[in-house]
């Protein structure tokens, strides 16, 4: 089960469909190009590509990355062992990843909650 150590200093994910490269790695708080290796070391990871091989990745991808942060930075796992862990788990199951849902759920509603509440011109 993965631990949600450093997921709480983690920016929340924005309410978008889609991120860059760049958007990612500020929201899990890697470089880029270890994107682009985690990308050929995990099957998990399969950003859409567009114009010019840009990458664009939905939620789900940005979860998976901070899983695969957590278990190589907090967790002291290697790539190898990271790859068996994410294989032979299933992702519902991590409680890390339902906290995180749980806080963009809560924000999400907040939000709605404002535009609720705010007067009508």
């Amino acid at each position: 089960m993965l631990e949600a150590s450093h997921n709480n200093e983690l920016p929340v994910i924005p309410g978008k469909r889609y991120f860059t490269i760049g958007e990612v790695a500020d929201l899990c708080q890697v470089k880029a190009h270890v994107l682009r290796y985690w990308e050929q070391e995990f099957p998990q990871l399969s950003p859409v590509k567009r114009r010019g091989n840009r990458r664009y990745y939905q939620r789900a991808d940005v979860i998976t990355i901070r899983q695969i942060r957590s278990l190589l930075y907090d967790q002291g796992y290697t790539i190898g062992g990271a790859k068996q862990k994410l294989n032979g788990e299933e992702i519902k199951e991590d409680t890390s990843q339902y906290r995180q849902l749980i806080r963009q759920m809560i924000t999400e509603l907040e939000d709605v909650l404002d535009v609720l509440n705010s007067p009508v011109r």
